[in-house]
């Protein structure tokens, strides 16, 4: 009889590791399989924004060409569809929420705590990039209907990370689950180069031949040859994310690349409500589709009217094509019709046809019926209905008949609701992921840090906090405060302000500082010398705030100007950190106000002598 071969615990271990990857592959190409139909709309998405606009889905699920009916007919795309997502991202692209911080109660302890996360938000927000994250992760739910944020903690850089993740690479466990709330378990496969998996995890796998989205390299141009590509030096790697159950109340993770497991434990992140462990991944939709995961973009609504559009234009120009160059109609036998059919009636030809028949001779063919302009007019007006971009926005020029700024204003504000459904998505979508990178900052922020941000007087400052400072408060979005921060409407209000003369002083003018304030909203903040020397002491006087508050010694110098000086430092005193600093160095407030008052006691001198040297300069005179 055969022996028995013993199974010693690293083998059962290495042999349960290969199981559970070969088990969680399995699972990723089961939800491939089944996501094979809405990876093909996204195909011919792609298609028709970038011109290949006769593309069609096969009955195997396969985005090819389609074949002409006869070598002669007109094929071209009249493109409609790319000016209508370049105009809607150029929209969206205003729409960037400002986010704020809303207390958990009315305590004085939540309303400081709120007030320091807001602040913190504001900073890393910046410092993060947030912006082009935003505009990427934009690009793709307008092209394929949805698009995710991935917020994680890069241990490297001892930071958040945030990134844009096209829906290729992610795969709910429901396509039918209208939200991330609805999926239990969500797979997020992309490909990564071997190396970087040797660095990140300590193990060396196999390159795979493997084919999957590429949106790193992916353009409008070159789309549909770019939504996947072959490499041949990278793995798949696959991350399996599980949220908590009964079994598993921290939920769990497991990653597997070229059959092993590189990472098997609970979800890493403290980052749901009330301190929970939840994914790391954010949805955006263009458009919601309802009963199904992923959104639907205005590209699948608009290529029907692309089809038809260009079926219409091509028509139209073979009806001119025949009117241009005739159609010949020739009697049998009476000339050589290859001849003729090579070189047609060229101007100055000699037609030489048998004696006694019909020479030949042009077939009217009438002129353009005008149903085809009618059609056209349709056809484009319809791309407004769907799309929700007019002309106005796509022609960026207004009416004739709007004669008045107030109907050219309303026209733009009509068309700017037209696209609120999906601002709104990008705005939840923002607030989600700021909720995310402050509750990563509270788990993961150690030890004191330095960020800069912008003060409640609109002036740049550094602010030191560590995650301790967060506390438990929500996030949410100031639909005023975004209003406000759009670059027209600011200007417009300066400009509104100053008719009102709620800018100037008593006396009726403009001082320095306001004057350069507004030429800097202008963007002409730098026409004057006097207001940049005033910009570089209000910098230095705020490194001095700074340093004080560090403990350091500060001391006036000459060449300040004493009265920014005294006006910066009176303000950094008057604020709510000066107040928190102020408690932790009990001598700060003495440090600061002898500073002050050198700082006056040196401008009084400084005018005693000016006065002084005046005098003696008239008695000379």
């Amino acid at each position: 009889m055969p022996k028995k071969r013993l199974l010693t615990p690293d083998s059962a271990a290495r042999a349960a590791e290969r199981e559970l990857a070969a088990s969680v592959v399995r699972e990723y190409e089961k939800r491939r399989e089944e996501r094979r139909s809405v990876e093909a709309q996204w195909t011919l998405n792609a298609c028709f924004l970038a011109g290949r606009q006769f593309a069609e889905i096969g009955p195997m699920l396969e985005v090819s060409d389609a074949p002409p009916d006869s070598p002669w007919e007109e094929r071209q795309a009249y493109n409609h569809i790319a000016p209508i997502v370049e105009t809607r991202l150029a929209k969206l692209a205003a729409v960037r929420p400002v986010m704020s911080v809303r207390p958990a109660s009315g305590s004085d302890a939540d309303l400081k705590t709120a007030e320091a996360s807001g602040r913190i938000l504001s900073a890393v927000t910046a410092k993060l990039d947030t912006d082009s994250v935003i505009s990427r992760a934009t690009m793709w739910s307008e092209l394929t209907g949805s698009a995710f944020y991935k917020v994680t903690w890069d241990a490297a850089a001892d930071d958040v990370a945030v990134t844009a993740v096209p829906p290729h690479e992610i795969y709910p466990d429901s396509l039918c689950a209208e939200g991330m709330d609805g999926v239990r378990v969500l797979i997020h496969a992309r490909a990564v180069p071997v190396s970087v998996i040797e660095e990140t995890y300590g193990v060396k796998v196999e390159p795979e031949d493997i084919e999957l989205a590429a949106p790193e390299r992916a353009s409008f141009a070159a789309l549909p040859d770019l939504m996947t590509v072959r490499r041949d030096d990278c793995a798949l790697l696959i991350e399996r994310y599980e949220r908590p159950r009964p079994g598993a109340p921290e939920g769990e993770l497991t990653i597997v690349a070229g059959g092993r497991v590189l990472h098997r434990g609970p979800l890493p992140y403290l980052n749901g409500r009330d301190g929970s462990r939840d994914f790391p991944f954010v949805k955006q939709d263009s458009l919601v589709t309802p009963g199904a995961f992923f959104g639907t973009s205005m590209i699948e609504r608009a290529i029907p009217v692309q089809r038809a559009y260009n079926a219409v234009k091509n028509r139209k120009h073979e009806f001119m094509n025949r009117i241009c160059c005739g159609v010949l109609a020739v009697e049998d036998g009476s000339v050589d019709v290859d001849e003729l059919g090579e070189s047609g009636l060229r101007p100055g030809s000699v037609v030489v046809y048998r004696q006694g028949s019909r020479e030949p001779r042009m077939l009217d063919q009438g002129s353009v019926p005008a149903i085809f302009a009618a059609e056209e007019a349709k056809l484009e007006e319809e791309f407004n209905i769907i799309t929700g971009v007019s002309d106005i926005m796509r022609s960026s020029s207004v009416p004739i008949n709007a004669a008045s700024g107030t109907a050219i204003q309303l026209l733009i504000d009509q068309d700017d609701t037209r696209l609120n459904i999906t601002s709104d998505f990008i705005r939840a979508a923002v607030r989600d992921v700021s909720r995310m990178v402050l509750r990563l900052y509270k788990q993961f922020a150690r030890g004191e840090r330095l960020t800069r941000c912008v003060g409640e007087d609109g002036r740049v400052e550094l602010i030191s906090w560590k995650g301790s400072d967060i506390g438990e408060c929500d996030v949410v979005y100031d639909t005023v405060a975004e209003t406000a921060n759009s670059r027209s409407a600011r200007q417009s209000r300066l400009l509104e302000l100053l008719r009102l003369g709620l800018l100037t002083g008593e006396d009726g003018t403009l001082d320095a500082a306001t004057r350069h304030k507004l030429l800097a909203a202008f963007g002409y903040g730098s026409w004057e010398t006097v207001a940049e020397t005033q910009a570089l002491h209000e910098a230095k006087a705020d490194g001095e705030n700074l340093a004080a508050a560090a403990g350091k010694r500060i001391e006036p110098s000459e060449i300040d100007d004493h009265v920014l000086h005294e006006r910066s430092h009176i303000r950094y005193m008057l604020s709510a950190g000066f107040a928190e600093a102020a408690a932790r160095d009990r001598g700060l407030e003495r440090r600061m106000l002898e500073h002050v008052r050198t700082h006056r006691l040196m401008r009084a001198l400084t005018a005693d002598a000016e006065a002084g040297n005046a005098q003696q300069t008239d008695e000379q005179a």
